[in-house]
């Protein structure tokens, strides 16, 4: 298999994180540096900067409520790296990201296939975040980020928006671009003084605490997959 799929299945990193380390020449197989579309063989020894990374033998899938610091990395050299925070027995990556100065739902897991799934943004993934903001929100604050907003060159997608109270909104997204909420409430003038993620898919994080993180039960896991698979189904269908 590809060298980026190899190290995605062996539960290392998501298979876009894969790609960007073999593209820094962070990866070798059997001492030499891989190349893009390096190809692994059986008994092929794989190193990440001198770590020998083997495939995955069982299935680990958690969600945490990240706190804001936490960076969501699993580069042991950034400080405040989500690996290190959560000091979990197995070696698990996080799937999608969580900016910095935001807190909230992120999975963690070390089932590459999995993770591939959630993140294709085609099956349009529900993520939902509770939003707090610098000054009174209007109707036309709701409407313009339910419609589509311009971040440079990409217009977000249509979405679904509704407020809380004066300062606070609900927003769901199917889409992930980087700092996409603040961009967005950005155009309008408006600053993003607190974000939490509070649902991706049918996860949600209930009464988790800031900082603490759960295994999924089975039903959980069973319900995640059993979802991937369907559409993973249908597309080949069509």
């Amino acid at each position: 298999m590809r060298i980026n799929v190899f190290i995605s299945s062996a539960g290392f990193c998501s298979r876009r994180a894969a790609e960007r380390l073999v593209a820094s020449g962070q990866v070798t197989i059997n001492g030499v540096i891989a190349e893009k579309n390096s190809i692994v063989e059986e008994n092929d020894v794989i190193e990440v900067n001198g770590e020998v990374i083997s495939p995955s033998t069982e299935n680990h899938y958690i969600i945490l409520n990240k706190p804001v610091g936490i960076t969501c990395t699993g580069l042991r050299t950034v400080q405040g790296n989500i690996i290190d925070f959560i000091n979990y027995p197995v070696r698990l990556f996080p799937v999608g990201r969580l900016d910095k100065d935001s807190e909230g739902l992120i999975i963690l897991t070390n089932d590459g296939p999995i993770a591939n799934k959630i993140l294709h943004s085609e099956h349009g993934h529900e993520k939902e975040y509770i939003v707090t903001v610098d000054k009174p929100i209007d109707n036309d604050f709701i409407k313009g980020m339910s419609n589509g907003v311009l971040i440079g060159d990409i217009v977000t997608k249509k979405c679904k928006v509704s407020q809380i109270n004066e300062f606070t909104f609900r927003i769901i997204l199917t889409q992930g671009l980087n700092r996409q909420i603040r961009k967005m409430a950005k155009s309008f003038g408006y600053k993003v003084i607190n974000l939490r993620r509070i649902r991706i898919m049918k996860l949600n994080l209930a009464d988790l605490e800031i900082g603490k993180w759960r295994s999924l039960s089975a039903e959980e896991t069973k319900s995640l997959i059993d979802q991937l698979e369907k559409e993973e189904n249908y597309e080949n269908l069509n």
